[in-house]
């Protein structure tokens, strides 16, 4: 799908936390339990090196403008659902195979939804001269 130019930053990011669910994916159906722990651990890095800095450009930047432009359902949705990635993570710090597809399938969700309603949205109602704005992107 054609990403306007102001969102193709947190598109790619989305690529990253894609490649992360298939890894965790493997590592939870393996039964291997060095491998959970592995994938376990890998997981909170990349959450609180990739993520989370990613969750708040979001929650910062983009969120409140839609909210402002009335698109409170999309809004509540994308705070649910890192609030339940959060949480997911947290408990990660115990190794747990359950626990590993539970974040894998709930951030494979959580990517469909942001590019296909989330960001669909954003364009729609803000345009590219705002998400420049809001997102720091020069030239607009």
């Amino acid at each position: 799908m054609k990403r306007c130019p102001e969102l193709q930053d947190l598109s790619r990011e989305h690529h990253t936390a894609l490649a992360l669910v298939v890894r965790l994916k493997r590592a939870a159906a393996s039964g291997d339990e060095a491998q959970v722990e592995a994938a376990c651990r890998r997981t909170c890095e990349v959450f609180a090196g990739e993520l989370l800095p990613h969750f708040h450009v979001e929650e910062r930047d983009l969120l409140p403008a839609l909210e402002a432009a009335g698109a409170s359902a999309v809004v509540a949705r994308t705070l649910l659902e890192h609030r339940a990635l959060q949480r997911l993570v947290r408990e990660l710090e115990l190794p747990d195979p359950d626990v590993l597809l539970r974040f894998a399938e709930l951030m494979s969700a959580h990517v469909r939804f942001e590019e296909r309603e989330l960001f669909e949205v954003a364009e729609d109602l803000l345009g590219r001269e705002a998400l420049a704005r809001l997102l720091g992107h020069p030239g607009h």
